[in-house]
């Protein structure tokens, strides 16, 4: 049975597309965080970006090198606010596909993300964008 908190993580995810359109919908995106939301790009070790004006200059940030974004889920769970995600993300940058699977754990209340956390390997990652020479800027804290 789905939760209003899946339906709003799903909402969420579809929102930064299915890989055919250039850029996700940064409005609608911003619009679904807490004022106050907290994102964790990577864990372990990745930068946490506090807020939502933050947020959105961090995914002005990631658009400077990816393109044709796709957040696919594979599993989605809820336990109450709480929302579990299993999925494989791609995007293009330099003209290629990039792929990585990844689990993210969502906090939602009153219809707003107040915590998201990503959890993947990025020696993955690193692995792909090796050969293609992309310096990824850094993420602002």
């Amino acid at each position: 049975m789905r939760t209003s908190e899946e339906d709003t993580v799903r909402e969420f995810m579809a929102a930064w597309g299915d890989g055919t359109q250039e850029s996700p919908d940064i409005d609608k995106i911003i619009s679904m965080f807490a004022e106050d939301a907290v994102w964790q790009l990577w864990i372990p070790g990745g930068p946490t970006i506090r807020g939502r004006e933050a947020i959105r200059r961090d995914i002005a940030r990631q658009l400077t090198f990816a393109t044709y974004m796709r957040c696919g889920p594979i599993h989605i769970a809820a336990n109450g606010p709480v929302v579990f995600t299993e999925r494989l993300d791609s995007f293009i940058t330099k003209g290629r596909k990039i792929e990585h699977h990844l689990m993210a754990v969502f906090e939602v209340e009153d219809g707003k993300i107040k915590a998201w956390r990503e959890y993947f390997d990025t020696k993955d990652l690193d692995k792909q964008f090796k050969p293609l020479a992309v310096e990824i800027p850094k993420a602002e804290r």
